[in-house]
């Protein structure tokens, strides 16, 4: 029979992970791609036959799943990665990382965003969220990389060096918003830092200016129990009720960390509807103590998983955070079945891109984005393949991923970036770490 339907890109493999609705794993699949969609998915003798591709990559013993979705982050600060460990927040950010940023310049930014889009791409990432200084700089890097994300000005009130005046970063914030509007793969998103950056003035224009032109809403929250503590000594209630209190919560709210919850902010978040960005090796690196994502899930809230910046982590590896995030809910809850693979998993796909109000993204389906990644199944450490999923989460380290697409464009194919001078990269970012921090790196 003659093949009768073009396509793109026609992707071959062992086992393809949907996280589809139905959760449907797929044995000899494939997955054929037109105009950076799928157009079919299933078996692979099926598809072959049907279709007729411009280029096929048969990756063979491979796991194809959906790209991962970060959705918390500050990706140029791959610049500092290093410069302060073991310390606690307060201090790791007033002694060494605000003096640092006080320094950064555009071109800096440009390249640290860049070498985190890498780093991101190597280890699965597709989506993420960013907050940050010179966003529109940020924006302009990722475009270039191919990622998706969703780009944020970070509004402080603080007006000196890099730290724009509250006025001037809420200006960029709503001129990135109008630049980035009806664009493919970028999206942008209002980020006042936290509570104790932004004064209520200011955490109640950034909800006014989210709320008008519809877009999401994201901050730092309840990362510690000094926060609290403080917020409740200033504000007379802790984050939670107080950011309710200002009008912030709510179904197009992102909250960063949340790990110093009681039982009623757990209960006003599920209210809500406001969704959560779980940091686990960020929250156990700073000390800042071990996020109740198994409460929050079990209460309803929809919890995303995020990387932070590679400065508190050290790495944007989204496999790691899963099974970390995995791990941590089983040994602080005492049972083994809290926040199961498959939960997981989903955090990092499926409900990420929920979170970021972007549900196309996330998972592998008929007219959806082709946004995935393949983790090379040969490796010693995913053999055997019992369980396709449980690999992905417990056994996994992110070195496995050998290919990494956005779109129907290949972004990251066994170590090499097609569409990206890496060697150039790392010698300008290595120079311009070592201006910024004045070590050699």
């Amino acid at each position: 029979m003659e093949k009768s339907t073009p396509c793109d890109t026609l992707v071959l493999a062992d086992t393809v992970i949907t996280q589809n609705d139905s959760r449907d794993v797929l044995r000899q699949a494939a997955l054929a791609i037109t105009d950076g969609r799928i157009a079919a998915i299933g078996q692979a003798p099926a598809l072959t036959e049907r279709f007729a591709p411009a280029q096929t990559i048969d990756l063979g013993e491979s796991l194809v799943l959906p790209g991962l979705v970060n959705s918390h982050g500050h990706a140029a600060m791959t610049l500092f990665r290093g410069l302060s460990d073991d310390a606690p927040l307060a201090v790791w950010l007033k002694n060494h990382i605000w003096p640092a940023e006080a320094r950064l310049t555009p071109e800096a930014t440009r390249l640290g965003t860049t070498l985190a889009c890498a780093e991101m791409l190597a280890s699965g990432t597709t989506c993420f969220l960013d907050a940050y200084l010179f966003a529109d700089t940020e924006a302009t890097a990722v475009e270039a990389c191919g990622l998706r994300a969703v780009i944020c000005q970070g509004v402080f009130d603080r007006d000196e060096d890099n730290f724009k005046a509250t006025e001037h970063a809420l200006a960029t914030a709503a001129d990135l918003a109008d630049r980035l509007a009806g664009h493919p793969r970028l999206r942008t998103a209002i980020f006042p830092h936290a509570v104790y950056t932004c004064s209520a003035d200011t955490l109640v224009r950034c909800i006014t200016l989210a709320r008008s032109k519809g877009l999401l809403l994201s901050t730092h929250a309840a990362e510690t129990a000094k926060e609290n503590a403080d917020c409740e000594s200033h504000n007379g209630a802790r984050v939670i009720p107080y950011l309710h209190r200002l009008g912030l919560l709510g179904h197009n709210t992102l909250l960063a960390h949340c790990v110093d919850l009681n039982e009623a902010d757990r209960a006003l978040l599920a209210a809500t509807d406001t969704a959560v960005a779980h940091c686990p090796k960020s929250n156990m690196k700073l000390a800042s103590g071990v996020a109740p994502i198994q409460a929050l899930r079990t209460a309803g809230v929809r919890v995303a998983l995020g990387t932070d910046g590679a400065a508190s982590n050290n790495a944007l590896n989204l496999f790691s955070e899963m099974s970390a995030a995995a791990l941590l809910q089983k040994v602080t809850t005492g049972n083994p079945t809290a926040l199961n693979a498959q939960a997981v998993l989903d955090m990092a796909t499926r409900d990420g891109a929920e979170a970021l109000g972007w549900p196309e993204l996330g998972r592998l389906a008929v007219g959806g984005p082709a946004d995935l990644c393949a983790l090379d199944m040969t490796r010693p450490g995913l053999s055997p393949a019992f369980d396709p999923v449980s690999n992905v989460v417990y056994a996994a380290s992110g070195g496995e991923v050998r290919l990494t697409m956005v779109a129907g464009r290949v972004l990251y194919r066994d170590g090499r970036f097609p569409e990206l001078d890496y060697p150039g990269l790392r010698t300008a970012f290595h120079k311009a770490a070592a201006d910024l921090t004045g070590q050699a790196s």
